[in-house]
């Protein structure tokens, strides 16, 4: 009988591989649910492995969406604006291999224990799943009694969110941040994670001013501030740029909170100075969104869609003119280095299995999650439990 590790060998041949940097046509052994090798040719391998031929696909790493609401969110009008759960399907479709769920407004009708719950469904179901704890409020909700436990003890929780200038947040003072991003960094110290705190942004004229003060004055390690929804409006769009050149990472939201089309905010912030390695996308999924008629009149709501990260990824290759290797950083390695996660967003010996395969015009054909085959020719063919 052959061991188990060779009864698991994958064999992808001829994939047109962007890690995202551009390696050519190389093929890549897969065991169990990581990259052993990749080369030229391993048809050495091929007596003992699945072989697929991936027919000269581009080939990246699995996608990687930071802030979405896995069990849902919204509730601005009452329990019926309350958006459903994420399903597995939705991600597959298209090509996130790897998810942070949160929490978002309501930390009471939305518990921080159903969030994680979700989370190990997901990886149950054969996807990347983690998430923050925390909600807009000052008062974090954790699983265990504190901030820092939870970065300890809890395996999927690796940083805390909260909300500032927005009209639904705590208002939160710098030295009240500065004791959160203590107990994140200590955490995560502790239990071997990077540890971020995850800030919403809101519209208010304060904008991103309480986090320039916690680098400037506290002279906190900019890399732990991670602030999202960045590109909400213009001026805060302009502050966030600021904000990269220092060296920290600002995260563009896809599917809600932009006042101009994300990848055009990518290519300003690009003309402005930025380093590319400091953007990202998130899609801040299943959020609870207000419909509008053509006359801007509010007429319903709706769940901010799952899909845009990949969209403006490609609006940045077709329109802007960007790379297939600098655009698909936003999406991979970039929201990686972010979160701390060590072996996600490149395609390398030793990283997870994560692979999208893609035809010349983009349209995604086919998805391997932790080296399982999730989607072949443009079909889901592994659903979640009960789709």
């Amino acid at each position: 009988m052959l061991p188990t590790y060779i009864t698991m060998l994958k064999l992808i041949k001829n994939a047109e591989i962007y890690a995202p940097i551009s390696l050519g046509k190389k093929d890549i052994l897969i065991a169990g649910e990581k990259i052993v090798a990749i080369a030229d040719n391993l048809d050495l391998f091929s007596t003992h492995a699945t072989v697929w031929d991936a027919q000269g696909k581009i080939t990246t790493p699995g996608l990687i969406d930071q802030h979405i609401h896995i069990i849902g969110a919204g509730g601005n009008n009452g329990f019926a604006s309350m958006t459903p759960e994420v399903g597995l399907s939705e991600l597959i479709s298209c090509g996130t291999t790897t998810v942070v769920g949160l929490l978002g407004t309501d930390g009471t009708a939305r518990n921080i224990r159903t969030l994680y719950s979700k989370v190990k469904s997901l990886e149950q179901e054969g996807i990347s799943a983690y998430m923050f704890c925390g909600y807009y409020g000052l008062d974090t909700v954790t699983i265990t009694d504190s901030i820092q436990a939870d970065m300890i003890c809890i395996d999927k929780v690796i940083g805390c969110k909260i909300a500032i200038s927005d009209i639904r947040s705590s208002y939160p003072t710098a030295d009240e941040l500065v004791r959160k991003l203590r107990d994140v960094r200590v955490g995560g110290i502790i239990g071997n994670k990077k540890g971020i705190l995850h800030i919403h942004l809101g519209n208010l004229e304060t904008k991103m001013d309480v986090l320039f003060e916690l680098v400037n004055n506290y002279q906190f390690p900019i890399e732990h501030i991670s602030p999202t929804h960045v590109a909400r409006t213009k001026t805060l769009f302009d502050q966030a740029i600021e904000f990269a050149k220092l060296g920290g990472m600002i995260d563009i939201t896809t599917g809600a909170s932009k006042y101009t089309d994300p990848y055009k905010a990518v290519l300003y912030a690009l003309e402005n100075g930025v380093n590319i390695d400091y953007l990202t996308f998130s899609t801040d999924g299943h959020a609870g969104l207000t419909k509008f008629d053509e006359n801007s009149i509010k007429i319903g709501i709706k769940k901010a869609p799952i899909d845009q990260n990949l969209y403006e990824v490609i609006q940045l290759i077709k329109q802007g003119g960007l790379s297939i290797e600098d655009a698909f950083k936003l999406i991979t390695t970039n929201p990686a280095k972010n979160l701390g996660l060590k072996e996600k967003g490149k395609i390398a010996v030793g990283f997870d299995a994560d692979l999208c395969f893609f035809t010349e015009d983009f349209k995604l054909t086919d998805v391997f999650a932790r080296g399982k085959h999730m989607m072949q020719n443009s079909e889901i063919i592994v659903k979640g439990s009960f789709e």
